[in-house]
């Protein structure tokens, strides 16, 4: 990567602090971190095997669902294995065109999970307000649009804020008080004015959470009046218990991400950031399988009957 004029012969390195001011914690976290991996590995990779093998899945919300499994895998592979190595190993550096990698591919996949819960909103408002038409509304080509649009605005957004961070000069060494390059952090540690930078950060989050929240807020509105007017009780419960798996995965997203960066506080400690940014990158992509396959018997099923033939398989 080019560094700006003037800075070409420095090569700067980060120092990730991570939890190292608590270095009777560094064994056990890593258990944990690693324990939350392993189990986001097999429950997204998992869930989007169950869904390709079983007829039954293929359906719009269930192709939502893959790819929303697919990005989850992604952005926990982005920043856990740095995370892990981070609490074993003395030597905390991290190159610069490592970081700028490791945010640029964050900031992709949680810019496209950010649309890809909206248009699961959009999903479920069609399939309950105007059930008649969902086939013919949600069709294929539609559907493939709304993916391809999350995945494209990832992109855009995060080689949009790439571009503006490589523009910054950096010092030859730099110390980050966090675990992962975010972009509040590296600009911190910029040698320049990161007042643009920072702006052009600002107005896409700013524009990122609202438009989706609006897009989620607007869906389930209209899903809530819909449901008041069913004349029957078991109406409301079959139509709750379908959007809950998908209202529970938008609380927990949303609700950390107001609390990390919409809600600032001057006394919020650095632990608390970090314990916020860990249930950010590391928690919820592993939270999200396990959401939408303990309240589905299908899914459990199939899963059942992977691991049996499994068995079988190294039995014979």
């Amino acid at each position: 990567m080019m560094l700006p004029e003037g800075n070409q012969s420095i090569i700067p390195t980060f120092i990730l602090l991570g939890f190292s001011e608590y270095p009777t914690l560094q064994v056990p976290l890593f258990l944990v971190f690693l324990s939350i991996y392993m189990v986001t590995t097999v429950g997204n990779l998992g869930m989007i095997i169950i869904i390709k093998i079983n007829p039954k899945f293929h359906t719009v919300m269930y192709f939502f669902l893959s790819h929303l499994s697919f990005v989850d895998f992604c952005y926990s592979t982005v920043v856990t294995p740095k995370l892990l190595e981070n609490l074993i190993v003395e030597d905390r550096t991290i190159s610069f065109s490592d970081c700028i990698m490791q945010f640029c591919f964050a900031c992709l996949f949680g810019v496209t999970e950010t649309f890809m819960l909206a248009a699961m909103a959009y999903d479920c408002f069609v399939a309950v307000c105007n059930p008649l038409l969902y086939t013919t509304t949600m069709s294929q080509k539609l559907c493939t649009l709304l993916v391809a649009g999350s995945y494209s605005w990832g992109i855009v957004c995060s080689m949009t804020l790439t571009y503006f961070l490589l523009a910054l000069s950096y010092c030859e060494s730099s110390i980050i008080n966090n675990f992962i390059c975010d972009h509040s952090v590296i600009v911190s540690v910029s040698c320049s004015d990161p007042y643009i930078s920072q702006m052009l950060c600002f107005i896409i989050a700013v524009f990122n959470e609202v438009s989706s929240l609006m897009i989620i807020l607007m869906s389930y509105i209209l899903i809530f009046i819909t449901v008041m007017k069913m004349p029957s009780a078991s109406g409301h419960r079959k139509t709750f218990s379908t959007c809950a798996s998908h209202l529970t995965a938008i609380t927990i997203f949303h609700g950390t991400i107001l609390f990390l960066y919409c809600v600032p506080n001057p006394k919020t400690s650095w632990l608390t950031i970090k314990v916020a940014s860990v249930f950010y990158t590391v928690v919820i992509p592993m939270l999200n399988p396990l959401i939408y396959s303990l309240r589905n018997k299908a899914v459990k099923d199939t899963f059942r009957r992977l691991v049996v033939a499994k068995l079988l398989c190294h039995l014979i």
